[in-house]
């Protein structure tokens, strides 16, 4: 028997392949596929179905490339909707893989057609359950997908699906989700890499409610919704546009580079510090690592992007993007940065201070209008006294807010969120920017102290 949890980094998007005796299945493939067919073929296997527990929201889902390059079978749930590729799944419905066998299990509440999947072992034990965004390490799959009007509903749908089919199953049971810490799917995702029904029984918090009525109260609330969220929705419903290989961005000179940059956006992948010091002249920086968390919040499918990295190779941002449908890339600045200095173009670049620096400017008097990006976590954990909270996510919707007329401090807890909401803000007019290097370890002002 092959077990593999293939992990897209970013996304904490948890994809599974599972196969016996040659054959193989996968559930909740990413879009940049090959990675299923290798170790599929390095051991054996011909997948022979795609099983999809519900219509994401966070991420393409590959299951027609993958169908294209195997000729695997697609299996997609939420078959109230309008699907333009695969079959309906339906609870109960059986696949045998090899000597294993896989029952799908209706599991309503993140969606109201989300299916889990229970793999027997050959004695015929319920062993592993992929639970996609109903059951996660430590949290539940969000329930106000399909509008707060009808997250109560969802979330009763929930509760039955937790004390009735995913609960029972016995607390020996391995539960393999569809996501880890750091996804938007879920609000407190624990970072726990192995799970099992027993652990979540007795250490999710959300499955300590004493019962049905405070569970929904509890469980019914609106999360943020990244507005990249409608696109995957609609592309996942039509099977997203074939890929074949990853794309390869053109390279191209600084002076192709600044020619096509009139009409699209700059998108620097580069570490805050060489951001800072130096980019492109209305570049928009999102650290390589943020790519899946902000890429979808700032950037529009209606524009091209070219990319300025650390490197001349653009793979890992190329992978980052096309995951959530970015495949408009015109192409990379050849040599980055370097080359283009070398070929004597303009170039601007944004303050810096250290925390310290800040911290000891205010208490010798200076007047600094702070802005806090961090979450509301981070802020309720160590609340900077007359900073002004905004999370880097909410930027778009509150600029009228930032006042135009003065120096902006903006901090975050490292520098690298505050340096995308300092490319935002100067790419929508504000000048007087400064980022704040360092975090609240290293926060120590008399003035302006942390509560």
């Amino acid at each position: 028997m092959i077990f593999e949890r293939i992990e897209s980094e970013g996304l904490a998007h948890y994809s599974y392949l599972v196969g016996d005796k040659g054959e193989a299945v996968v559930i909740d493939p990413r879009r940049d596929c090959k990675i299923y067919q290798e170790m599929a073929s390095k051991r054996g296997l011909r997948i022979t179905d795609i099983l999809e527990t519900h219509r994401n929201e966070d991420y393409l889902v590959g299951s027609s490339e993958l169908s294209d390059r195997t000729e695997a079978e697609i299996w997609h749930a939420d078959s109230q909707l309008n699907y333009r590729y695969g079959d309906p799944v339906e609870g109960g419905q059986i696949w045998n893989v090899g000597g294993l066998k896989i029952e799908a299990i209706h599991t309503p509440g993140h969606t109201p057609g989300h299916m889990s999947y229970l793999l027997y072992d050959r004695t015929g034990e319920p062993w592993i359950v992929f639970t996609g965004d109903s059951l996660f390490a430590g949290d539940l799959g969000r329930v106000d997908l399909m509008g707060m009007d009808r997250a109560e509903e969802m979330a009763n749908d929930m509760y039955d699906t937790l004390f009735d089919k995913l609960l029972p199953l016995g607390d020996e049971v391995i539960v393999c989700p569809a996501h880890g810490a750091g996804s938007v799917c879920g609000a407190s995702i624990s970072d726990r890499v192995w799970t099992t029904i027993g652990i979540e029984r007795e250490r999710n918090p959300k499955l300590q409610y004493s019962d049905r009525d405070e569970f929904v109260e509890g469980i019914a609330e609106k999360l943020e919704r990244p507005p990249y969220f409608r696109e995957m929705e609609r592309l996942n419903l039509e099977g997203p546009p074939l890929l074949g290989d990853l794309p390869v961005p053109t390279p191209l000179s600084p002076e192709e580079f600044e020619e096509r940059a009139r009409e699209a956006t700059v998108l620097d992948t580069r570490m805050e510090l060489g951001f800072n010091s130096a980019h492109v002249p209305g570049s928009f920086s999102i650290w390589m690592d943020g790519l899946p968390n902000f890429a979808g919040w700032f950037l529009s499918y209606e524009e091209s992007l070219l990319l300025v990295n650390e490197t001349d190779d653009p793979t890992q941002a190329t992978r980052l993007l096309v995951r959530i449908g970015f495949d408009d890339l015109a192409g990379y600045l050849s040599g980055g940065m370097l080359s283009w200095h070398t070929a004597g173009k303009r170039s601007s670049s944004i303050d810096t201070v250290t925390v310290h620096e800040l911290c000891n400017g205010l208490d010798r008097g200076k007047t600094a209008w702070i802005l806090d990006v961090r979450n509301d976590e981070e802020v309720k954990d160590a609340e900077i006294s007359d900073a002004h909270h905004i999370h880097l996510t909410q930027l778009p919707e509150n600029l009228d807010e930032i006042p135009s007329n003065r120096p902006i401090y903006i901090f975050c807890g490292s520098g690298l969120r505050s340096t995308v909401a300092a490319s935002f803000l100067k790419r929508n007019g504000w000048e007087d920017i400064k980022v704040v290097l360092g975090g609240t370890a290293g926060w120590n002002s008399t003035a302006c102290p942390i509560e």
